[in-house]
């Protein structure tokens, strides 16, 4: 086709959703963009030191981290995922989402309680104790406690995943090779685990860029991170050009990351399954011993990830409730809500409109640039903070040059906070939307349209009510993130605002980690109700499955 048809053609295609879709687009884009640019400007002072004494540390602790939490999060995520779907044992259906409940427990926090554990008169050396054991102790306070306690929390994401893919397997394959008189064992290792390597991976990759994420948890076992190299120069070394530069490699191995979890998946398509009956009369019922080796096994994730945790946090809230429970905790915990409940409404709003005007605008590309306005949630908080802080800064100083005001506006205030939030979690918001949306005839949306109605009256009169769960589910999801977020809290918050977050982390640091256990359980007790519902949504969509294009 000709430049001058193109020209036309994207001149009779172009309407205001096109425009509104292009705003909320480069809005969000706006913090990477900051990065990008901002790397023009040179590095700071202390960057070669870093490049020369620290840099290293980073890569190795960042790579060994990933490492054995990628060996952690598999041994432990495949392996109950394909009990539980494979097998009938003792408390199956409980262990089944159990074992999504350390998902509720954010790293940082599983952190804490996993240093009292360990630590000076902790539940291990008590039972030690009782052992008549003395004098022994393991430190726990190393790269290989914090792989542990990274692995223990996020290893659900593998879990989800992997019996997303068990649940809805082909189950006639395992009959046939059963039937050439192959056992389970060697079915799983040959046939069985090289197929669901695509879904494997995928929930892989959300592990590494939550290990990556990490601040809290790092700091805490001392561990230097990428993402502890960033706090330290914007704040310790006050070189914010030297931040940029360790974001921007932090984002080459996160965009690494997601590049590489679709070429893995380049073959895969959904398609349907066998019914939830069918899957249930296909488990194999193992002999006794079986059985009970089975759910122990299934059982200890959910110990180590959820119960032991959340026993020791218990304990020091009887101990600090008195001291902790007052009035200044009260407006954290309502200005900790408030702030997620408020953020979560305008980030479901923004999702709903960049869903519906990319639907509605009629250019072809833009409909697949919409997807770059949910990348926010592959990026690290850290980088989408610093990406809004420093335009902020530069608006609030051309503001005050200007004389339209005398102060600060945007930076550090509850405006940029909230924007940070919406940026990193509109991905959060979009999925159950776009997932209900699909399901939506679109032969209704068009009846109503050639009867003369608008787009916003066909949306209120039919789309709204059809998508009303996805968007329940889009705020309960994106208000629990919100709640549990560190990082970007960390950096972003006004100085007189404070969140359950940010309140158990400072008494973690300020050697007060007992105190830091009553923020933590308000915390878990919230991110409770999605970490049940996403069981529930796995079991609605257990007939769709991931199956392999023959070559």
């Amino acid at each position: 086709m000709k430049i001058t048809d193109r020209f036309y053609k994207f001149k009779r295609d172009l309407n205001k959703w096109s425009l509104f879709l292009v705003l909320i687009v480069a809005a969000v884009a706006i913090p990477i963009l900051t990065v990008i640019f901002k790397l023009f400007d040179g590095p700071g002072e202390s960057w070669a030191h870093i490049v020369n004494y620290v840099l290293v540390d980073y890569l190795v602790n960042s790579f060994v981290l990933s490492l054995l939490c990628s060996v952690f999060v598999i041994v432990f995520g495949v392996t109950t995922a394909w009990l539980v779907s494979r097998f009938e044992f003792p408390f199956r259906k409980q262990l089944e989402w159990l074992l999504i409940l350390p998902l509720s427990i954010p790293a940082y926090i599983m952190a804490y309680s996993y240093a009292g554990i360990f630590g000076y008169s902790g539940l291990f050396s008590s039972a030690i104790e009782l052992l008549g054991i003395e004098n022994f102790s393991i430190d726990f306070m190393n790269i290989y406690g914090l792989s542990f306690v990274l692995s223990i929390s996020l290893f659900p994401y593998v879990y989800v995943s992997s019996r997303t893919f068990f649940l809805a397997q082909a189950t006639n394959l395992l009959e046939a090779s059963r039937m050439l008189g192959i056992t389970e064992f060697k079915s799983f290792f040959k046939l069985i685990l090289p197929l669901a390597r695509p879904a494997i991976i995928a929930g892989l990759v959300l592990v590494l860029m939550e290990v990556l994420n990490d601040y809290g948890a790092a700091s805490y076992y001392g561990v230097s991170t990428f993402t502890t190299g960033i706090f330290r120069s914007w704040f310790s070394l006050g070189e914010p050009e030297t931040a940029i530069y360790l974001s921007a490699i932090l984002l080459v191995i996160v965009f690494g990351l997601i590049i590489f979890e679709k070429w893995q998946r380049r073959h895969i398509k959904f398609t349907s399954a066998k019914t939830s009956k069918q899957q249930h009369n296909s488990r194999i019922k193992p002999t006794k011993r079986k059985q009970i080796v089975f759910s122990l096994i299934c059982l200890l994730p959910v110990f180590m990830g959820f119960f032991l945790p959340v026993t020791q946090l218990l304990f020091w809230v009887s101990q600090t409730f008195t001291k902790v429970w007052s009035i200044d905790f009260i407006g954290i915990t309502l200005q900790s809500f408030g702030i997620a409940f408020l953020t979560s409404l305008m980030t479901v709003l923004i999702a709903l409109l960049l869903l519906f005007f990319s639907k509605w605008n009629k250019i072809g590309f833009l409909k697949t640039t919409s997807k770059l306005g949910v990348m926010g949630y592959a990026i690290p908080g850290t980088i989408i903070a610093i990406g809004v802080l420093i335009p902020s800064i530069y608006l609030d100083k051309w503001l005050i040059e200007q004389g339209i005001t005398s102060k600060l506006v945007l930076n550090a205030t509850l405006i940029a906070l909230v924007y940070a939030y919406v940026v990193r979690f509109l991905a959060v918001a979009y999925q159950p939307l776009e997932s209900s949306s699909l399901k939506i005839d679109k032969s209704l949306s068009d009846s109503s349209k050639v009867l003369g109605k608008g787009n916003f009256r066909t949306f209120f009169k039919i789309e709204f009510p059809l998508i009303r769960a996805g968007l329940l589910s889009a705020f309960i999801l994106v208000f629990i993130d919100i709640l549990k977020e560190l990082p970007l809290t960390l950096i972003m918050k006004p100085y007189n605002v404070n969140t359950l977050a940010v309140k158990a982390f400072e008494y973690a640091s300020d050697e007060m980690v007992r105190s830091a256990a009553l923020p933590s359980l308000l915390i878990i007790l919230t991110a409770l109700v999605p970490a049940i519902f996403l069981n529930k949504l796995l079991l609605k969509n257990a007939n769709n499955s991931y199956h392999k294009k023959p070559h």
